[in-house]
């Protein structure tokens, strides 16, 4: 895992966006994601808690109950990333992402006991109205969420806007939620 200076000559934010309302655009991103996170969450037995206030820099709790009413649940924090600039290309092992602030990332790579965190970006058309649509068979999304442990990644304090690889691999679904809660409570590290 490493994480590099920005690329430059990138375009400003929302620029190249068809929204429904640009003025409420990020709203409807992050309000996308959530939906994407708990339905994924609820498919494998997990609850999604919403961080009402961002101080932390997480924006959701995932956590899924013990199966042995003595034992604790398990837990993950989330920061939630959407972006309309990235298509992951599944032939490639990761795909960039790039910090606004440098804070987001310095939230994700402080070690941490417990509960550990994760980030996840989901990536969507730059045009709204292609981010769901809804068939007979089921309501589809576009894109996917991938998710990326950053404890530990370590880099030069002067950059202000990090860039992380995120493995291609590290798709959300139902089973890698699951196996992110099983490594926690192996206690076995998550960026490996």
């Amino acid at each position: 895992m490493r994480a590099t200076e920005p690329a430059e000559g990138r375009k400003p934010r929302a620029s190249h966006i068809e929204a429904v309302d640009m003025r409420h655009v990020t709203q409807m991103m992050e309000q996308l994601q959530q939906g994407y996170i708990k339905s994924v969450a609820a498919t494998a037995g997990m609850v999604v808690e919403v961080v009402p206030v961002d101080v932390y820099g997480y924006d959701v709790r995932l956590i899924r109950p013990s199966s042995d009413p003595r034992i604790d649940e398990s837990a993950v924090l989330a920061q939630l990333k959407c972006t309309t600039q990235i298509v992951p290309d599944q032939s490639r092992e990761h795909f960039s992402y790039q910090f606004t602030k440098r804070q987001y990332f310095d939230h994700l790579a402080r070690s941490r006991r417990y509960p550990k965190a994760i980030l996840i970006v989901m990536t969507v058309p730059p045009r709204q109205a292609e981010w769901t649509e809804v068939t007979h068979d089921g309501l589809w999304t576009r894109r996917s969420c991938f998710w990326v442990s950053l404890e530990g990644v370590e880099i030069d304090p002067s950059v202000k806007k990090p860039t992380v690889h995120i493995p291609t691999k590290n798709r959300v679904d139902a089973e890698s939620l699951s196996e992110i809660l099983d490594k926690i409570d192996r206690g076995e590290p998550l960026n490996e």
